[in-house]
């Protein structure tokens, strides 16, 4: 039996007609994304390096954008069921060759058409339960390097305040120090201080009784 038709295929579909380009290079691209869901073949089509890949990409989001607003699809549920480009018409230049001749130059043009569908429900779930696996695997991955970051966090604190304890405890030590060294010193003041208050006195007794011989000592020749 004859398979189903180009122009009777089920989806949304998006055409651009007479593109300035050879439908054998657009195939090239078309092939890269066929089956595929619309997520990887935008990936594919913005990495690649060929000029087609520009011109398909914004024919797979023209059939994207008419399958969300005209048929109400999912986007993240859409596949690209069918891609092919026809050859359109081709325009006939002239180019000068020797000896008054002419060469005929073709400038291809393409037709290309994209279909998006809405995937199976068997691998819309496949979809769903590795994205679902993939979330919580990041989400434990992102618990145990805040776990970790917490444990850090602690030590460092742990360790901070043991620092400042030793810090404490030996400024304490040194204090105490300090304190009987000032109370020896003050000690030894004390005792330098009295004894030369003492000096003083004893040299202000020995003046007066030297200056009371020297007065005996007048009367006496004077007598």
């Amino acid at each position: 039996m004859p398979g189903v038709k180009t122009n009777e295929r089920e989806g949304t579909r998006a055409v651009l007609r007479h593109h300035r380009m050879s439908a054998s290079k657009v195939r090239q691209v078309l092939n890269l994304i066929r089956d595929k869901d619309v997520t990887t073949a935008a990936e594919i089509l913005a990495n690649g390096d060929r000029e087609a890949a520009v011109v398909v990409g914004k024919v797979l989001a023209s059939a994207v954008a008419n399958a969300v607003h005209n048929d109400g699809l999912d986007a993240e549920e859409l596949f690209i069921s069918a891609c092919y480009a026809d050859e359109g018409s081709t325009l006939k230049r002239w180019r000068p060759r020797a000896r008054g001749r002419a060469t005929r130059i073709r400038k291809r043009t393409s037709h290309i058409t994209i279909i998006v569908s809405r995937m199976p429900d068997e691998r819309i779930a496949r979809r769903r339960a590795k994205a679902s696996a993939a979330g919580a695997q990041r989400s434990r991955r992102v618990a145990s390097s805040r776990k970790s970051r917490q444990t850090e966090t602690t030590s460092t604190a742990a360790a901070a305040g043991t620092e400042e304890t030793t810090a404490a405890t030996d400024t304490g030590v040194t204090d105490a120090e300090v304190e009987e060294t000032t109370t020896e010193e003050e000690g030894s003041v004390t005792e330098s201080e009295s004894s030369e208050s003492t000096d003083a006195e004893a040299t202000a007794t020995d003046e007066v009784t030297d200056e009371a011989t020297d007065g005996d000592n007048a009367e006496e020749k004077g007598k």
